[in-house]
């Protein structure tokens, strides 16, 4: 892998990855922008002891533009895009419109390919490998940064979950604060240290397989299943069988295996529904231990894959037992979304 470093005309940093050594990326981004300015701040809920962000700023963020004005396509024919380059392989950017950004944290885009009409599944195990260096190699800078406290790799897919950029691409939020979904996990693994002495993702892992009713896809390196308490209708967890806190410690065996394992993992999601059916909308997101955190090596870095879309043409929406109160309705049982996800291997 190549990394190469340069600054887009505003300021924001620019990261290529190449899988070529000898590839140079000396394009200038030409574009007349004004610096970026943003009004983003991290408020403190005092009744739920949470953080928010409010970046009001976002409001005029791009949306929805047609397939010749992306602006995550390479700069081409005279029209100019975030990167620069007339091509990439992987390429990492400062939002235009961070969430987060400054004291308050940090967000960036990671652009999958340059082929605009490509999703991730459509990526090579080699491509994939190398989005896989770079959310690591991101995850090893932004953890130096004194005011971050936990990074977050994500992709977001579809319409339905509320993206606004077609061109294939996730996300990387660097938190000035512990997760609240990840404090939730720190205090369930040590409440279960404390009361077996065992690491609780190392018991999840070994329940899952022992029972085998939820396993959907096995590597020599990785296990993917459906949880037992499962909150999405389709919900695919997926671990390194050696634990690691986060994605710095994956070994490369374990690298080597995860894309070929993942790939499937994803060609299978956009089969669950039957043929015809338009692209499974999803969410994948990177859970990895915090910063400076009691007990973070205990932590189980592991992958949640999961979609909204319950049946064909109808949605899980989170309504007032799930928005209202965090408590969530699944209207398929895991075990028949697991078997499922079996059926639907590749050939």
């Amino acid at each position: 892998m190549k990394k190469t470093v340069t600054t887009l005309a505003d300021g924001r940093e620019l990261l290529y990855y190449d899988s070529r050594d000898d590839v140079v990326r000396g394009a200038v981004d030409r574009r007349p922008l004004d610096a970026v300015s943003t009004s983003s701040e991290v408020r403190r809920d005092p009744l739920l002891g949470d953080s928010v962000a409010i970046a009001s700023h976002r409001q005029g963020r791009t949306y929805h533009p047609p397939a010749d004005e992306c602006p995550l396509c390479p700069s081409r024919d005279g029209r100019l895009s975030e990167i620069p380059d007339d091509s990439y392989d992987v390429a990492v950017f400062e939002n235009r419109f961070p969430s987060l950004a400054g004291d308050s944290g940090r967000c960036e885009v990671v652009c999958f390919t340059s082929d605009h009409e490509a999703s991730f599944a459509d990526l090579t195990e080699e491509q994939a490998g190398l989005v896989l260096e770079a959310w690591t190699d991101r995850t090893a800078e932004l953890a130096e940064l004194p005011q971050i406290k936990q990074v977050f790799c994500f992709e977001n897919r579809g319409a339905e979950i509320g993206v606004t950029l077609g061109h294939p691409h996730g996300q990387i939020y660097a938190y000035p604060f512990v997760t609240p979904r990840t404090e939730l996990m720190l205090r369930s693994m040590e409440a279960h240290r404390e009361r077996t002495g065992r690491n609780l993702f190392d018991d999840v892992v070994a329940r899952e397989l022992a029972d085998g009713e939820r396993i959907v896809l096995t590597g020599e390196h990785w296990v993917a299943f459906v949880p037992y308490a499962a909150h999405w209708p389709y919900e695919i967890h997926l671990h390194p069988r050696r634990r690691v806190p986060d994605l710095r410690e994956l070994d490369d065996a374990a690298r080597t295996e995860f894309a070929r394992i993942y790939l499937e993992l994803l060609r299978r999601f956009d089969r669950i529904f039957g043929p015809g059916e338009p692209p499974t909308p999803y969410i994948s997101a990177w859970h990895q231990a915090p910063f400076g955190v009691s007990g973070r090596e205990e932590f189980g870095l592991h992958l949640e894959l999961f979609t909204i879309r319950r049946t064909s043409g109808k949605l899980k929406f989170l309504a007032g037992s799930e928005s209202g109160m965090s408590v969530f309705i699944n209207d398929v049982p895991p075990e028949a979304a697991a078997q499922r996800l079996r059926e639907v291997a590749s050939a």
